[in-house]
């Protein structure tokens, strides 16, 4: 392996590197910086998350630049404002011997006259979301006209999340002649598309194969139901005392009502999802890599940025929407050379997605049971006895203590002695798990699956499907299009052949019936009608719908009928799935409050 300085990057930059602790460049910038350096080709570069593609893309752009120019002269662009700050503040790290380079970082939810006077006053790198890069370029304080390198950083989540008209615009405002340099950590389709519609010829790099998980991950699942999820879900936190891991969640709102049961329930847990404030979101992420939070519940986008390197596990609560996007999550762990471990909860109905998720990242799940309330209480048990043994006793300290600590402890024998310090630790949570269940026995009636509904969403109809070239990021971006609301919610999407459904947070529902019914959209010259699909009863029956808007589809009703009827298990269950499981294994006030009293 090379050293930076064999790479050809200047002293100044080897400096800073070394002041920072990289030793050796990781495989993607042992390839990416010297092709992007002695090269003026488009670049497609892939590479799992955590493996350093931040260094890739920025190290060669600022050994180029010229600092005696004050323009922009790379523009990067990142699909959430997380990641963007984090971006600029690597390069910023990356530069601290460049005292002439300037960055400024652009993201909404913060002061847009603070970033305008930065860029005034000069800078030749920009990090920027899709959004607010554009909204700056409207009002002409960001000028991309003498733009070299145009980065985009996670290329397919900006497509996920609907910025394929912002793209546009941006690379209407930069010169044909600037080098674009596209970094992902999967690959799917639409990735193809960018590099088809945004670059000539580009040269690929990659780190392992594309779409791979890193190879110091481990992929474990586990059995649940509806009802028995959470529960699932804190056995998995007690049977690990040092845990320090992400839990992913597919919405908002269920980030949300995770976070406050783990709250309420005593451990030490967090969310991090798009209602909250630019300064909530600082405050959470702070107390996260500080670990003062153990526990983190996030939002895919949400997650994206957070630069940690010590995780034990992932969770994924649900599966998210698109299964690329589980090499994003899983790659939160294992990183650094740490081993980590990805935690996967699947009723019945999402286990089939693990085999397509296996061949995208060329690894086998293992099947892993729920633990037991011994097993927890055991392995719990152990771990104090390994930190009692590891303790460094100060003697000079506790010195002038000891003779009356013995004189009190005299009458104890040493199995007396023991019993009574695991006792005094442990007697709430041997009390809780004595008479615990077996959540793997999926067959009672007491883990059953929840009622099939979820009064917080409305389900729609659309028809447009599979046949219309229709994924989940695209109907995500046709729904933003319509400018139904700032923070509307999205919940589940299941797309099938020749129509699809998705799930809008109730209290957008009339808004988004209206906005469809007046901007009349369609997709690809077919006119789109969207409707309420009502939710199935739970004792049977057919389910209805309001009249679509838009044009009429003389076969829709009957399609709808003979396709839509065979799916109502399905339908009914993905209901079910947007509902908080927040019904909890042990009541409030049991060893989970307890433990953070501790804390």
């Amino acid at each position: 392996m090379s050293t930076f300085l064999e790479l050809g990057l200047k002293e100044p930059i080897n400096k800073a590197l070394t002041d920072l602790g990289y030793e050796k460049p990781t495989v993607i910038q042992e390839k990416a910086i010297p092709q992007i350096i002695s090269s003026t080709d488009d670049l497609k570069a892939f590479a799992q998350t955590g493996t350093g593609k931040t260094a890739a893309f920025s190290l060669p752009i600022l050994e180029l630049l010229d600092e005696s120019n004050s323009n922009v002269q790379a523009i990067i662009l990142s699909p959430t404002r997380e990641l963007a700050v984090q971006i600029g503040k690597n390069i910023e790290d990356f530069c601290k011997y460049l005292k002439n380079v300037k960055v400024t970082t652009v993201y909404g939810g913060a002061n847009m006259d603070t970033q305008i006077r930065s860029l005034k006053r000069g800078s030749q790198i920009v990090v920027g979301t899709p959004g607010r890069t554009v909204d700056l370029i409207n009002r002409r304080a960001l000028k991309l006209g003498n733009v070299q390198w145009l980065v985009l950083d996670e290329a397919d989540e900006m497509l996920n999340m609907g910025f394929k008209e912002e793209l546009d615009k941006v690379l209407e405002a930069t010169p044909e002649t600037k080098q674009t340099l596209l970094f992902s950590a999967t690959f799917p389709r639409e990735v193809e598309a960018i590099a088809r519609n945004y670059m000539t010829k580009p040269v690929e790099v990659t780190s392992g194969e594309k779409n791979q998980g890193s190879d110091n991950v481990s992929h474990e699942y586990y059995a649940v139901t509806e009802r028995t999820r959470y529960p699932a879900l804190k056995r998995i936190a007690d049977l690990n005392p040092n845990i320090y891991a992400i839990i992913f969640c597919r919405t908002r709102r269920e980030t949300q009502e995770v976070a406050d049961n783990l709250i309420k329930d005593g451990y030490s847990a967090d969310a991090l999802h798009g209602d909250l404030s630019q300064g909530q979101r600082d405050s959470v992420m702070g107390k996260f890599r500080k670990k003062t939070i153990q526990i983190l519940v996030a939002t895919d986008v949400a997650a994206r940025g957070l630069d940690v390197t010590e995780l034990t596990h992932v969770l994924n609560h649900k599966l998210p929407d698109q299964i690329e996007n589980y090499t994003h999550r899983s790659g939160r762990t294992g990183r650094a050379g740490n081993k980590g471990i990805s935690i996967v909860l699947v009723n019945g109905k999402e286990k089939g997605k693990l085999r397509s998720i296996e061949r995208i990242i060329k690894k086998k799940f293992v099947e892993t049971k729920v633990p037991t309330g011994k097993e927890i209480v055991e392995n719990q048990l152990m771990h104090l006895i390994d930190k009692v043994k590891a303790t460094e006793v100060n003697s000079s300290e506790i010195e002038e203590f000891l003779p009356n600590i013995y004189t009190k402890l005299e009458d104890l024998d040493r199995e007396e002695l023991i019993q009574k310090f695991v006792s005094l630790e442990f007697n709430s949570m041997l009390a809780y798990y004595e008479n615990s269940k077996d959540l793997n026995d999926l067959s009672s009636r007491d883990n059953s699956r929840a009622r099939s509904t979820n009064e917080n969403m409305t389900r729609f109809f659309i028809n447009i499907g599979r046949k219309d070239s229709l994924n989940p990021g695209k109907l995500i971006g046709l729904i933003n299009e319509q400018n139904i609301g700032d923070k509307i919610e999205i919940g589940a999407i299941d797309i099938l052949d020749t129509f699809s459904f998705f799930e809008i947070d109730k209290n957008f529902e009339d808004k988004t019936l209206e906005a469809f019914a007046e901007n009349q959209p369609d997709f690809d010259g077919r006119s789109v009608n969207v409707e309420i699909t009502k939710k199935e009863r739970s004792g049977g029956g057919r389910r209805g719908g309001k009249k679509p808007f838009g044009k009429k589809d003389g076969g829709f009703g009957r399609r709808r009928s003979a396709e839509g009827s065979s799916r109502r298990s399905k339908d009914s269950n993905r209901s079910s799935e947007r509902r908080s499981s927040g019904g909890g294994d042990r009541k409030s006030g049991g060893f989970g409050r307890k433990r953070r009293e501790r804390s």
